[in-house]
């Protein structure tokens, strides 16, 4: 039987609760379903990177070709390449499974 969830008074005092407590008391995550918040704006953090000159020429090259901003362009060289290392873990481990992928026809 799962404990009941209290009620809060606001965010901050929820937060408090959540973090001090176990959520797998509270509800049963085997019936969780996934949820898509598709209007959501992902939070962004500003980081310094130090690329050689010549790197960020060619960035700029290809940003301009493209006429977006460079570092629009930067993020999404980094996302497809983030999806294409997963993709390749994920196929990794379906071969250590013993699972046989198919071949893409070129």
């Amino acid at each position: 039987m799962m404990k009941p969830i209290p009620d809060f008074e606001n965010e901050d005092e929820e937060r408090a609760f959540w973090a001090q407590h176990d959520s797998s008391e509270y509800m049963d995550w085997s019936q969780a379903q996934r949820a898509v918040f598709p209007n959501l704006k992902p939070s962004t953090r500003a980081i310094s990177l130090r690329l050689p000159e010549s790197m960020l020429d060619e960035l700029r090259q290809l940003a301009n070709q493209r006429d977006v901003p460079y570092q629009s362009l930067i993020k999404v060289f980094l996302r497809e390449r983030i999806d294409m290392e997963h993709s390749r873990n994920f196929v990794l481990r379906e071969n250590a499974a013993g699972y046989k992928t198919k071949k893409r026809k070129s």
